[in-house]
C-alpha cells in the first residue's frame, strides 16, 4: 500500500536530490545550510520511512542504488518545479530592483528596446538599464549579461529564445542615379560586376558575403566595391547617395523605397530568416528586475504588432 503524504516528506525528498546530485554528504549539507550529521539523520530517516536503501555510502565514496535512480528520475523534476513555484509566489512581494545588462543588436535596440524605455524607467525606478548596443555575436553570459536580443540565426541552442517579430529578409537596393549610370544586376552573380557596399560584422576581418536563395538552397556572393562599413545605416545612406548597391533588411529601407529614393533588386533571389528573439539563459529562479524587463518587452512588441 502507498505511503501517504508527510508534512517532513518534502525535506527528506529535497535532501535526498541534494547528496544524489553531488554524490558527497559534506558539498551537500553545505549547499542546503545544515550541518553533515543533521543531513545523515534526514537521510536515514527517509530511508526507513520508504523501507528501502537509497544510497550506498562509504568512507571514500557515495552512490545511488537502483532504487535510489529511479526515485531519482521520478521526484526530481518535480521538486524543481514546486521550487520554482513556490520562488514565484515570494517574488510577488519583491520589488524590483538592481542592475539588468542587456546585449542587443542595434536594429534590435531601436526596435524593441527604445519605444518602451520612458514608460519603464518610470514604473520601475529601482532598476536599472546597462544595455550595449552592438552587433557583434559574443557568448554574452559570459560577458557579464543578463539577456540579449538577437536575431535567430545567431542564438546558441542552449538559450531560452523568445520570438519578438517575424521573419526578415535582406534584399540589395540601389538608387535610380546609380542603375542609370551602371545598369541593373539579373542575378546576384551580376554583383560581381558592380560597386557594392560592404558591411564587416564586428570582431571580423573580412566583409560579409550577401547571402541569396535559389530554388531553396542558400548560396553567397563575395561582392567587392569602393566601401566598407560596419553600421547598416551608413551603407544606407551610401546607397541614396549613389555609391552602390547596398544589401540590408527589407523594413529598414521601406520608406525610401515606398519615396522612389532607393529600388530593390534580385528580391526573387531573397529568401526569409529568423528575426529578432529576446534571449536568456535557463535558470531556475530569475531575479525580478530582468522579468520585469523581459515582460516590458515582450509587452510592448505584442502592442506593435
Amino acid at each position: 500500500m502507498d505511503l501517504p503524504p508527510s508534512g517532513s516528506d518534502y525535506t527528506h525528498l529535497r535532501a535526498f536530490i541534494a547528496v544524489a546530485e553531488s554524490l558527497s554528504f559534506s558539498r551537500a549539507a553545505a549547499n542546503m545550510g545544515i550541518s553533515g550529521s543533521a543531513l545523515s539523520q534526514l537521510i536515514r530517516s527517509f530511508e526507513e520511512r520508504v523501507g528501502v536503501r537509497l544510497l550506498n555510502r562509504t568512507t571514500r565514496s557515495v552512490t545511488l542504488t537502483e532504487a535510489g535512480k529511479n526515485l531519482l528520475l521520478r521526484v526530481q523534476p518535480a521538486v524543481a518545479e514546486l521550487a520554482d513555484a513556490m520562488g514565484q509566489v515570494r517574488r510577488y512581494q519583491e520589488r524590483p530592483a538592481g542592475t539588468v545588462r542587456i546585449h542587443a543588436f542595434r536594429s534590435a535596440a531601436r526596435r524593441f528596446i527604445q519605444p518602451i524605455l520612458a514608460d519603464f524607467v518610470d514604473r520601475f525606478p529601482d532598476v536599472v538599464l546597462d544595455i550595449a548596443v552592438d552587433d557583434a555575436v559574443i557568448d554574452f553570459v559570459a560577458n557579464g549579461y543578463d539577456a540579449a536580443i538577437r536575431i535567430g540565426e545567431v542564438i546558441e541552442q542552449d538559450m531560452v529564445a523568445v520570438r519578438l517579430g517575424p521573419e526578415m529578409r535582406q534584399i540589395a537596393v540601389a538608387s535610380p542615379a546609380y542603375l542609370a549610370r551602371f545598369g541593373r544586376p539579373a542575378h546576384p552573380r551580376d554583383l560581381l560586376q558592380h560597386r557594392c557596399i560592404r558591411w564587416r560584422w564586428p570582431g571580423q576581418t573580412q566583409p560579409y558575403a550577401w547571402e541569396f536563395c535559389e530554388n531553396g538552397h542558400w548560396f553567397s556572393v563575395a561582392v567587392d566595391g569602393p566601401l566598407i562599413v560596419n553600421d547598416k545605416a551608413a551603407g544606407v545612406w551610401a546607397a541614396l547617395a549613389g555609391v552602390g548597391i547596398d544589401f540590408v533588411v527589407e523594413d529598414r529601407v521601406a520608406a525610401p523605397i515606398r519615396d522612389g529614393a532607393l529600388v530593390p533588386l534580385l528580391t526573387e533571389w531573397s529568401a526569409p530568416f529568423p528575426g529578432h528573439f529576446l534571449c536568456y539563459p535557463r535558470q531556475r529562479q530569475m531575479a525580478p528586475a530582468l522579468r520585469v524587463f523581459i515582460d516590458a518587452v515582450r509587452t510592448g512588441t505584442a502592442q506593435a504588432a
